[in-house]
């Protein structure tokens, strides 16, 4: 394998996130990690924060580069002329929705491979999502994130929360 992407919104990236990395990049000369600018989930980091929590994260691996995409991933998998889309199954539910995904993007560009990598199984359970919600909830996730995110992630609740409390003022400043 030359070169693949491995797409995401990384918000926030995670251990299972640089397991699955670290994985890839055994099987490829190079290895894009694609962080998807516009996504319909709910993030709680910018793409710019995003970004530089992936590259923190993964600032080790020398064959590893960082970049952003928006639209369709086979298009940005054809700009950067990236032969295979790497994507990672935790649980039966994810291969589900990873398959109808792959056969997609087989339609829609041939000459792109998907391969399914599986995480190491102590992250298998791991997911952005699970790690802002207990974040919210106060709960402690040190374990499934890098330090750098980590004070990201309490830095960011500290923000919501404050915004939350701020009293909102009309346009007529009332």
């Amino acid at each position: 394998m030359k070169k693949a992407i491995y797409p995401g919104t990384f918000d926030p990236i995670t251990l299972g996130h640089i397991d699955m990395v670290q994985r890839a990049v055994k099987g490829c000369t190079h290895l894009i990690v694609g962080v998807a600018k516009s996504t319909p989930k709910n993030v709680w980091f910018s793409t710019e924060e995003r970004v530089e929590l992936v590259q923190d994260a993964l600032k080790h691996l020398d064959n590893v580069e960082v970049k952003v995409f928006e639209g369709l991933l086979v298009d940005f998998a054809q700009k950067e002329n990236a032969g295979f889309i790497i994507r990672g199954v935790r649980a039966f539910s994810d291969f589900e929705y990873e398959l109808q995904m792959a056969l997609m993007n087989r339609k829609l560009a041939p000459e792109i491979e998907t391969m399914f990598l599986m995480p190491a199984e102590e992250y298998s359970y791991i997911s952005s999502s699970r790690v802002r919600e207990i974040t919210a909830l106060g709960g402690d996730i040190g374990r499934y994130v890098t330090p750098a995110t980590l004070q990201a992630l309490k830095d960011k609740l500290i923000s919501r929360h404050e915004t939350k409390d701020t009293p909102r003022r009309s346009a007529a400043g009332g």
